[in-house]
């Protein structure tokens, strides 16, 4: 069990998941984190699991070492001027997974040389399956471990450079979208070959969650796994060729740099 208490502002989906999440891991006790927002009575299911819940950001500032920042991004500059003042250097942990909010900007906003870093989840963070990636400014190593520990019980977490995080939000944001056409198109070709869709839905998921699980538990690469499964003259060479020739690997390349391109062109 960790020492820190920690503080939420902003209990939407992502804050609520992320409560939830260093609860039930046992990262933290329900009694070592606050949640604020506007309407606390959303709030109700966290209080019923022991949570702190609130709509006072000062006072939860006052309660944490750990401020996690969860609003929209429009608000992040009325809340941080709101709290600045209660934020300590030295004890306070300022942790913003508020999406195109730079540290800079943070920096700039609080006026204070705090522990601060930026973390980009996606949306399996509310079954505890995120891809994190975090970066961060003026953090101790001891802090940096922290909050990747933080992480860790939610998925899995890497730290990167800030001048990465653009093209993060396009491999693990938007690639659980790329990867959920990937399983719909299955289930489709599941369902032309004979399957009922409950069926093709059900062999299409674990079949991903199974390969991507080969991948991160034995860390190779993604050709060694294609190799054990693909036999001369066989039905899955056969079908990879058919892919690569309409252009699979490329188009899905060509995807997340499109992506890529939009999401830098600020338009």
């Amino acid at each position: 069990m960790q020492s820190k208490k920690i503080a939420i502002i902003g209990g939407g989906n992502l804050g609520t998941a992320i409560a939830e999440g260093l609860t039930s891991s046992g990262f933290i006790a329900p009694a070592d984190i606050m949640v604020t927002r506007r309407n606390v009575a959303n709030l109700q299911g966290l209080a019923n699991k022991g949570i702190g819940t609130g709509d006072n950001n000062i006072d939860a500032v006052r309660f944490a070492d750990v401020v996690i920042l969860a609003v929209k991004p429009y608000q992040v500059q009325e809340i941080l001027t709101a709290i600045k003042n209660e934020l300590v250097e030295g004890k306070h942990t300022l942790v913003s997974v508020v999406t195109g909010v730079f540290i800079n900007d943070l920096d700039g906003m609080v006026e204070k040389r705090i522990a601060m870093f930026r973390a980009m989840p996606n949306t399996a963070i509310a079954i505890g399956q995120s891809m994190t990636c975090i970066c961060h400014q003026h953090a101790t190593n001891q802090e940096v471990t922290y909050v990747s520990d933080m992480f860790n019980q939610l998925g899995k977490s890497v730290t990167i450079d800030e001048n990465l995080m653009d093209a993060s939000t396009v491999l693990g944001a938007c690639g659980t979208a790329f990867a959920m056409r990937y399983i719909r198109a299955n289930i489709q070709g599941g369902i032309e070959i004979g399957f009922d869709a409950a069926t093709a839905s059900l062999i299409a998921a674990q079949t991903v969650m199974g390969a991507a699980e080969l991948l991160l538990q034995r860390h190779t690469h993604p050709e060694q796994e294609i190799d054990k499964v693909t036999t001369p003259k066989g039905c899955t060479i056969a079908g990879l060729n058919e892919m690569e020739h309409r252009g699979f690997s490329s188009s899905l390349i060509r995807g997340l740099v499109a992506s890529y391109k939009k999401i830098t062109s600020g338009m």
